[in-house]
């Protein structure tokens, strides 16, 4: 419920307090009043689109303050965003707009702590409804009728569409998959017939190692070079081992070498270190000399072999130019290939795989959208029942209503369009609504429908009705009247009025009017000039409001205007007990 609001510089109003109450609170006054801009001022605070003229001429800043009781479903939504209410069991909803070189921007607060737009569409489903006569032309839609039944229908036609917009999204996702796979049938072929060369010709190759290449043209020089390195081994040999010139070998002076200090060790034992490091560098030339004879003997020409190593050679390095900058980048290739073949050739990617997938899908679809169309029928039934016997009280008694439901395309709201069909007069054919109702029949139905929501399900605090009596008289106004009335006692209601039967039902009235205030330019200045604001008074006596009733019947506040609002208050008195 709605307890209080506090704005400040916003369109025509310099600063307001208003605080309403339980029941009916109606606001009433000349029409370009400003009674609008209130329930303007609340939707902003709750997350409606601004905009800069809205921050008060002369102004730079503008803030709305909204305070509402916490009721239980509040309370569940607080605990569910870990938010806790005030001391007084409330909470505080602001909104500051701040212009700055023609930049505007804007700032939403709960309980003094930031909040973004998501988080107040959630909050605001949950406090306020707003309701105005505009939303006639919105009714004559069939996709908005088709809303109201989903929406009538409850949770249980609300998570059926969910699920029907999953079966579609899937049977889109199938279809896309599909039709993509159709037309890129040829490329793939032609990319499988690609894939199949270069396999062909790379398993041809044999790869095995990365470092092959690298092998195989070190091998290719030893053999190029057999009788070099046979003559340079034997060189090696004889320096080191065996001198057959006629000079000492290496290994005769490390003989000689330790033959001398041996002899020395006879005389000073320290020689025997460096006799100890003579004797195994002999050792080690010894064996090099055996290992290099070895060497020179293992040596052989094989002209096959060496014509098969280029041939080999050629071959990788032929892969090399074409594949990969190294055989290490060709094997990875080869691979990368062999993975892209089987997913080519892999399970579900056939035409035929797939469109078992798509008729699996759309059967899906099609069974979770004939479950939302009994939904819908069910609801549709209900509905039709209801919105008549909430229409008869309205002036209303013969009125035909019918909720007709046909097939369309499929969408991922089902396969159903929603037509209401009306009949508001005895002998008429009914016929959709869009053509039939007059704007009084409108603003009945509208009203009833509404009424309608509020028993089917659980709805806001708060609902909120822009001049929805507007375009009739007499016994439909007293039976708007005695309709909202009625809603007041499950919710708070408010209501922008120009009816003065509507205003006589109220539990709380107030009064809009504009005034013509002096203002200063500068402040500590005597300058000053002439402003409109917007000023709302609380009527809370029977004066007060027998003059507002007389303002609205007569525009004056003759004796006889005077007389008829006060029997208007006591009829509405006898109502309400």
């Amino acid at each position: 419920m709605l307890l209080a609001l506090r704005i400040e510089n916003f369109t025509l109003i310099d600063r307001l307090e208003l605080s309403f109450g339980k029941g009916l609170n109606v606001l009433t006054g000349e029409t370009g009043a400003g009674k609008s801009i209130i329930l303007d001022a609340i939707d902003i605070v709750l997350g409606g689109k601004v905009s800069s003229h809205m921050i008060r001429g002369g102004s730079q800043n503008s803030t709305i303050e909204a305070t509402f009781a916490v009721s239980p479903s509040l309370m569940s939504w607080l605990q569910s965003q870990e938010i806790e209410p005030l001391e007084d069991n409330s909470i505080v909803l602001s909104r500051d707009l701040s212009l700055s070189n023609h930049n505007l921007r804007s700032r939403s607060r709960l309980n003094g702590i930031l909040v973004n737009r998501q988080l107040l569409a959630g909050l605001r489903d949950i406090l306020v409804e707003i309701t105005a006569q505009g939303q006639t032309v919105q009714l004559m839609d069939a996709t908005i009728q088709r809303e109201l039944l989903d929406l009538y229908g409850g949770d249980i036609v609300s998570g059926q569409r969910l699920h029907v917009s999953d079966a579609y999204e899937k049977v889109r996702g199938a279809a896309k998959v599909l039709e993509d796979r159709r037309q890129s049938e040829q490329n793939r072929l032609q990319r499988l017939d690609l894939i199949q060369y270069q396999l062909k010709e790379l398993e041809s190759v044999n790869l095995s190692e990365a470092d092959e290449l690298e092998q195989l043209e070190g091998e290719r020089e030893r053999l190029s070079h057999v009788v070099d390195l046979q003559q340079s081994g034997y060189q090696v040999y004889q320096l080191l081992y065996q001198n057959d010139a006629g000079g000492s070998a290496v290994a005769d002076l490390l003989g000689e070498a330790e033959h001398i200090l041996t002899n020395m060790t006879n005389y000073d034992k320290e020689i025997e270190s460096i006799l100890g490091m003579v004797r195994e560098a002999l050792n080690q030339v010894v064996e090099v000399g055996h290992q290099i004879n070895a060497y020179g003997d293992s040596l052989e020409a094989d002209p096959d072999r060496l014509t098969e190593v280029e041939e080999r050679i050629m071959s990788l390095k032929r892969v090399c130019r074409k594949y990969g900058a190294t055989l290490g980048d060709v094997i990875a290739h080869y691979e990368k290939l062999k993975e892209e073949l089987a997913q080519l050739n892999g399970e579900g990617q056939s035409i035929e795989d797939l469109e078992k997938a798509f008729n699996m899908a759309e059967i899906q679809y099609n069974q979770q959208a004939e479950k939302l169309t009994q939904l819908r029928q069910n609801a549709a039934h209900k509905l039709e029942k209801q919105l008549v016997q909430e229409l008869k009280p309205l002036a209303m008694e013969k009125v035909i209503f019918v909720c007709q439901i046909t097939k369309v395309a499929p969408s991922n709201t089902g396969i159903d369009q929603v037509i209401f069909y009306f009949s508001p007069n005895p002998g008429e054919k009914i016929q959709p609504l869009s053509s039939t109702a007059s704007g009084g029949e409108m603003s009945r139905f509208l009203l009833a429908l509404k009424s309608c929501f509020s028993q089917s399900q659980q709805q806001s605090g708060t609902l909120i009705f822009d001049e929805i009596d507007a375009g009739v008289s007499g016994k439909v106004a007293q039976a708007i009247a005695e309709k909202l009335h009625q809603l007041s006692h499950q919710y708070q209601v408010l209501c922008v009025t120009h009816q003065p039967l509507v205003a006589a039902m109220a539990d709380k009235h107030f009064r809009v009017q504009k005034q013509m205030v002096e203002e200063k330019l500068t402040v500590g200045e005597s300058l000053s000039e002439i402003r409109t604001v917007v000023r709302v008074n609380a009527l809370d006596n029977l004066v007060t409001r027998s003059e507002e009733l007389a303002q609205l019947t007569g525009g004056h506040s003759a004796q006889e205007a005077l007389s008829f609002a006060e029997s208007l208050l006591a009829q509405a008195a006898d109502k309400k007990k």
